[in-house]
């Protein structure tokens, strides 16, 4: 496991992907060589893997989706994860993956989800490989609908990885489950709390010991303001609240950028226990807590 600043967790770097103005404009100019820079960039930070995502490129130039993985390949050995809804975009990233460039570890699809496990059809022809299992969606009655409590998130995981284990061959190690952290400035269903109220019980379910709980951190603390009340970066102060709360009871990856110094808050922290005081809180005053946080 790759060490955060910190925490104990594997870090997927998130940089390689079209969401950064800077990556865009290296896609739109097919700029090889800068993509090769921010692969051994975040690789050098200590990234456990590297997600790669061109956005709706992949589509339209399968071509240039190889080629950006074989470049990747050529300057670093973190395997590589995959981020595409498209079984056919993954089958040609599955093909230009070189497994020895990368010291024999496998690549990562990303993601599966209830409602689209036709990429698992790869899994005879093109596999192993490892998986990110979405656990905010299910499908019930042919509809997919999202998980808004702790149950409805901990049953959808649980259900897809004993499928990967059961159908499939796969070790829970080879799993990583999605918790998918939700904005708080928008929150007033209490999805922040079902999400680490989820964390917890797949952590404590005997039968899903070994698996991977990680998300993406940077929603948390969208529209909130960049500083708190010490001059401390607000939004990472929040990132790494939530990490503080979540990475005991298992969860253990962060789709991030490597060079971000994850690290636990102490107790007197401000940011805490605001977080705190607003996992409490629901509907209206769930917003009041956020705004009072806001105006602090």
């Amino acid at each position: 496991m790759t060490e955060g600043k910190g925490f104990d967790i594997r870090i997927i770097g998130e940089r390689i992907n079209p969401g950064f103005k800077s990556t865009k404009r290296l896609f739109d100019e097919s700029d090889l060589p800068g993509i090769q820079a921010l692969a051994v960039k975040q690789a050098e930070a200590g990234a456990a893997y590297l997600n790669v995502n061109i956005g709706a490129r992949a589509l339209t130039d399968t071509g240039f989706m190889a080629e950006v993985i074989r470049a990747i390949q050529e300057v670093v050995s973190v395997p590589i994860s995959f981020d595409f809804p498209s079984k056919a975009v993954q089958e040609v990233c599955l093909n230009a993956y070189d497994r020895a460039k990368a010291g024999g570890a496998m690549p990562i699809v990303n993601s599966i989800t209830e409602h689209r496990w036709d990429l698992m059809d790869l899994y005879a022809s093109h596999g192993p490989f490892k998986v990110i299992l979405m656990a905010s969606e299910r499908v019930e009655d042919g509809v997919a609908k999202g998980n808004k409590t702790a149950e409805e998130i901990h049953g959808t995981a649980k259900r897809g990885a004993l499928r990967l284990v059961g159908e499939y061959g796969m070790n829970l190690d080879d799993i990583f489950v999605d918790m998918s952290v939700s904005a708080i400035i928008a929150d007033t269903t209490g999805l922040n709390r079902a999400t680490l109220d989820a964390v917890k019980a797949i952590g404590a379910d005997p039968e899903l010991k070994g698996i991977h709980m990680m998300g993406g951190l940077s929603n948390i603390g969208q529209q909130m303001p960049p500083k708190a009340v010490d001059g401390s970066d607000l939004k990472h102060a929040l990132e790494c609240a939530f990490l503080t709360l979540a990475v005991p009871h298992g969860f253990d990856t962060v789709l991030g950028t490597p060079w971000r110094a994850y690290h636990p808050l102490p107790e007197d922290s401000y940011v805490l226990a605001a977080y705190r005081n607003f996992l409490e809180q629901s509907g209206s005053n769930a917003l009041r807590a956020v705004r009072k946080f806001y105006k602090a």
